[in-house]
C-alpha cells in the first residue's frame, strides 16, 4: 500500500502544481494488480509487478502504455508452434501455387493430358510385350535343355547344359522383374495423368487456364 499512497501523493503534488512545473515534474507511474487482484502502483515499478501485466500512467491519470505479463514457457511452446504451422501452410500454398503453374505450362487441355497418358503407356505396353516374347523365348529354351539333360539321367550332366540352364533360369528371372516394374509403371503413369487432369480441371474452372 505505501506504493499506492506514494503514487497518489505524486498525483496530487503534481497537480497542485502551475502547468509549467507540472510538465516539468512530470513522471510516469506504474500500477499492477498483485496475486489478490489488489492495484500497486509506484514512480518506479514496484518488484510485485516483476512478471505480470501492468501500466504505465501519466500523474493526471492518462494510460499512456499497457505492458503484458511475459509469456509461460507453454505460452511460448504454443506461440512457437503456431508460427510453424503458419510457416508450413505458407510454404505449403506457395508449393501448390508453382505445381499450378507448372501444370498449365504444361498441358494446351484435358484432351492433351489423355494424349500424352495414351503414348506413355503405349511405350511402356510396348516395354512389356518386348520382355513377355523374350520369356516366350527362354521357356522355349528351357524346355529344350530340359529334354537334352533327361538323356543323362542317372549319369553327369554336361557342365555346357547345366550353365546353360542356370542362364535361362537366371534371365527369365529378369524378364519376370522388368514386366513385374513395367506393370507398376503404368499404373503410377495412370495415377499420375489422373492426378493432373482432376486438377487441371479444377485450375480451368476456376478460371486459372491459360485465356
Amino acid at each position: 500500500m505505501a506504493f499506492v499512497r506514494r503514487a497518489e501523493l505524486l498525483c496530487a503534488v503534481l497537480l497542485a502544481l502551475p502547468p509549467a512545473v507540472a510538465a516539468q515534474s512530470e513522471r510516469t507511474i506504474y500500477c499492477c494488480e498483485d496475486a489478490d487482484g489488489r492495484p500497486v502502483c509506484g514512480d518506479v515499478l514496484p518488484t510485485v509487478c516483476y512478471g505480470r501485466a501492468y501500466r504505465e500512467i501519466s500523474p493526471q491519470g492518462t494510460v499512456r502504455r499497457h505492458v503484458a505479463a511475459p509469456l509461460t514457457s507453454r505460452e511460448i511452446a504454443q506461440r512457437d508452434a503456431e508460427r510453424q504451422r503458419r510457416k508450413d501452410e505458407e510454404a505449403r500454398v506457395l508449393k501448390q501455387r508453382r505445381l499450378d503453374q507448372a501444370l498449365l505450362e504444361t498441358y494446351t487441355s484435358l484432351e492433351d493430358i489423355d494424349n500424352r497418358q495414351d503414348r506413355e503407356i503405349a511405350d511402356i505396353r510396348r516395354e512389356i510385350e518386348a520382355a513377355r516374347a523374350r520369356e516366350t523365348e527362354l521357356l522355349a529354351e528351357r524346355r529344350r535343355l530340359a529334354d537334352e539333360a533327361a538323356a543323362y539321367r542317372g549319369k553327369d550332366l554336361p557342365r555346357n547344359i547345366a550353365v546353360a540352364q542356370q542362364s535361362v533360369d537366371g534371365e527369365l528371372a529378369a524378364q519376370k522383374s522388368i514386366i513385374d516394374a513395367k506393370i507398376r509403371e503404368t499404373e503410377a503413369v495412370q495415377a499420375r495423368f489422373a492426378a493432373d487432369r482432376r486438377r487441371y480441371a479444377e485450375l480451368i474452372a476456376a478460371g486459372e487456364g491459360r485465356r
